[in-house]
């Protein structure tokens, strides 16, 4: 608490707004009564991947088209993304499918070409901290998926936000992506469930979870993904790839688009006892449709 008894976070604490921010983009509501599951490969790695796994997850049920088209890779040597080319293949599939598209976005000096191209853009959890970058993205006028950093805590995740939200740019969603524990052996990182609750209490803002992230183990995806939505979390954020032994990057933590369609069977089972169900999807025109 601040010294006169507000929070910190004061324009994301759920005090400032009587009811839950909802961020619509291109018809696409999240944070709604409805759970929305955003989908594609971690890197975009040509046409014919980006195409194949965009069509697929769109005939399952997705409402958003993720990819990365700039990477941030842990050694320099690994595959770092197709930059600009990878950009504009998002655009293409997104447009062909009829999905808003998110990407992340590295640097300050991509904002403004990364904007051009996606909907939404992701700040990773290696940039939580950049306050410079969360203050670009934020004059950039688009939503913004603000990822937790895999140390932060609730507290300083808000107050990220709130670095956005001072410069007017009030659609934004909190990403829980998994925190870094100390078993290794079983799991990548840890998604915790708890900051999905504590979040939702704290804050105004919709959250999602990132159940690829989460546990970095392609097996605990979909239960980790069931758990995330029964915590109450608005939306999904899912890895997936048509080929994940041959993925450049993050193959490991990959479903396939089978294992996918799988995954959107059983949320829709899970959130419908809940009263929380699968979103509509959106045709190419935008309207909406439901999956076969």
């Amino acid at each position: 608490m601040g010294s006169n008894g507000t929070k910190p976070y004061r324009l994301a604490a759920r005090e400032s707004r009587p009811h839950p921010t909802v961020v619509d983009v291109k018809g696409v509501r999240i944070g709604g009564p409805g759970v929305i599951v955003i989908a594609g490969p971690c890197s975009v790695e040509s046409e014919a991947q980006l195409f194949e796994t965009a069509r697929a997850v769109k005939a399952a049920g997705a409402h958003l088209l993720r990819g990365g088209a700039f990477k941030p890779r842990t050694s320099p040597y690994d595959f770092q993304g197709l930059g600009r080319t990878g950009l504009e293949l998002l655009a293409e599939a997104g447009r062909l499918t009829g999905m808003p598209v998110v990407t992340e976005v590295l640097s300050e000096k991509d904002v403004d070409l990364v904007a051009r191209y996606a909907d939404i853009l992701q700040v990773g959890c290696r940039n939580m901290d950049n306050y410079a970058l969360l203050e670009a993205v934020a004059e950039a006028g688009k939503p913004i998926l603000l990822k937790r950093g895999m140390a932060a805590k609730i507290r300083e995740w808000l107050l990220a936000a709130e670095y956005i939200l001072a410069r007017g740019n009030d659609r934004v969603i909190l990403c829980e992506r998994g925190i870094r524990t100390f078993d290794d052996e079983h799991y990548r990182n840890l998604l915790d469930i708890n900051a999905i609750i504590v979040a939702r209490a704290e804050s105004h803002l919709p959250v999602i979870a990132d159940p690829s992230h989460g546990t970095g183990r392609s097996g605990l995806v979909i239960p980790a993904a069931l758990a995330a939505v029964a915590a109450g979390a608005d939306g999904l954020m899912v890895e997936v790839h048509p080929n994940p032994p041959q993925a450049l990057s993050d193959g490991f933590q990959s479903l396939t688009p089978a294992e996918f369609k799988t995954l959107m069977r059983k949320l829709a089972a899970v959130g419908g006892a809940l009263g929380r169900p699968l979103e509509p999807g959106l045709r190419a025109g935008g309207a909406a449709w439901a999956p076969p």
